[in-house]
């Protein structure tokens, strides 16, 4: 299994006594493409940086690719991200002075045991992929729009090719061709490399893309202890 959880509970440090997440139990097998579908504020993100080692639950064990995050600390947590997961962020995390080509080579350099002999050229491939105009690799990505930026968070997410690829609501800024594009685009990817992936989105629209279709209020208990 890519993904496996037992028993996670989770509540933010300043409402301790308020759980955000409890599942008993959830799996997702390698290479499997999963749409994980749910109202804003109702935990998805939270549970994309526990899977992702960006928050540790409070109990229970979270297992990705066989690697116990709950028994590693917060820098090997790290490490594993770098080295095995891709993540596509709502708010895109670029640095906004650097053009596109080098806030993907940043992404490159935190995974240390990735190695790349054509790594511009993979970049570039990438950023046409996402139908980036080449004019603007070279910009400050500040100065692109708001639907290019998030196509270079994608392309960043993918330049290692990660054995799991973790999306969040990545396809919010884009117009309705943009985004089925993008999905098009996404789907041949991880199909080629067959990397397991993990969408999280509220809109429904997108889940003809998906095989499997779970919504988190069937994963997430807490409702129904309520």
């Amino acid at each position: 299994m890519t993904i496996q959880l037992k028993d996670i509970r989770y509540s933010y440090p300043d409402t301790p006594v308020k759980q955000v997440l409890h599942i008993k139990s959830w799996a997702v097998a390698a290479g499997e493409q999963v749409f994980v579908h749910g109202p804003s504020g109702g935990g998805k993100s939270t549970l994309l940086n526990l899977l992702s080692g960006m928050l540790q639950a409070d109990s229970g064990e979270v297992s990705v690719m066989g690697k116990r995050l709950d028994k590693i600390s917060r820098r090997q947590r790290d490490r594993f991200r770098a080295d095995h997961i891709g993540y596509i962020f709502q708010q895109f995390n670029l640095i906004p002075y650097l053009d596109a080509i080098d806030n993907i080579k940043l992404a490159h350099q935190f995974a240390k045991g990735k190695t790349s002999l054509s790594l511009e050229d993979d970049i570039k491939s990438l950023l046409s992929n996402f139908f980036i105009d080449p004019a603007d690799w070279q910009q400050p990505v500040a100065k692109l729009s708001i639907g290019q930026q998030q196509r270079i968070a994608i392309a960043r997410a993918m330049i290692n090719e990660p054995e799991l690829l973790i999306a969040d609501e990545p396809t919010s800024s884009l117009d309705q061709d943009n985004r089925d594009n993008f999905m098009l685009e996404l789907m041949a990817m991880v199909s080629e490399h067959n990397t397991t992936l993990l969408f999280v989105s509220h809109d429904m629209s997108l889940a003809k893309y998906f095989n499997r279709i779970d919504a988190l209020a069937d994963i997430n208990i807490i409702g129904a202890e309520n």
